[in-house]
């Protein structure tokens, strides 16, 4: 994890998939709002771009180039937050394994066992990590429903996201009273990678601007 700006007595964002699509929208915007950014990413070239844009506008980022489906990274994540931090106040879940588009007798095992790895097992890891340091600065996580279940095709990512889904709002119910906060948002179709990945070819002037979706989403957390 690089450390830049430190982030004094800012509210810290994590970010896990920060580095293009909605991920890296949330990242500028949280920046902008006036806390400081822990973007979690494997690409290390689209993480430093993330970067230069957040200190244009005089924003704070430390970038944490790591991958959330490896538990040991991201139990190194969560010691590094908790002596640095002390806690969490939003935690915003991006990353996503996309697999191609398939048949279900036809998912490739490999990209089979990775959606489940990264789309719910690695989440089930995090929430175990950052459910503490949420709970220290009475903090949100968010996460985002597309899953798509039931769709033809889309078996892999289907079930593999709406299995995150479930798990999301079961954390919700049971921490109601005790916190932390657990917000699933349902964001309009953007013109990102993934998506592009399932729909080739779509009109990229009918989707809703990440920039824009990102503050909507916000400003619905705030309310």
């Amino acid at each position: 994890m690089s450390e830049n700006d430190k982030p004094d007595s800012l509210k810290l964002a994590v970010i896990t998939g920060a580095s293009r699509g909605l991920g890296a929208a949330l990242a500028e915007e949280l920046a902008a709002r006036g806390y400081h950014v822990l973007a979690v990413a494997r690409t290390v070239g689209a993480l430093e771009e993330l970067d230069d844009r957040i200190r244009v506008t005089g924003g704070a980022a430390t970038l944490a180039p790591m991958d959330v489906g490896e538990a040991p990274a991201m139990q190194q994540l969560a010691e590094a937050i908790a002596k640095r931090w002390g806690g969490v106040d939003l935690w915003a879940h991006c990353a996503v394994h996309a697999a191609p588009l398939s048949p279900a007798p036809h998912i490739d095992g490999k990209d089979w066992s990775k959606s489940l790895l990264v789309n719910t097992e690695a989440v089930r890891g995090l929430i175990v990590l950052l459910e503490p340091l949420l709970r220290a600065r009475d903090g949100t996580a968010l996460f985002f429903d597309d899953a798509r279940a039931g769709q033809k095709f889309f078996g892999a990512y289907g079930a593999s996201k709406a299995a995150q889904i479930a798990l999301a709002k079961s954390w919700r119910a049971e921490t109601v009273n005790t916190g932390p906060r657990v917000v699933i948002a349902e964001p309009a179709p953007m013109p990102t990678s993934v998506r592009a990945r399932f729909f080739p070819g779509e009109d990229s002037e009918t989707l809703k601007p990440c920039k824009s979706e990102a503050a909507r989403i916000l400003d619905d957390l705030a309310e």
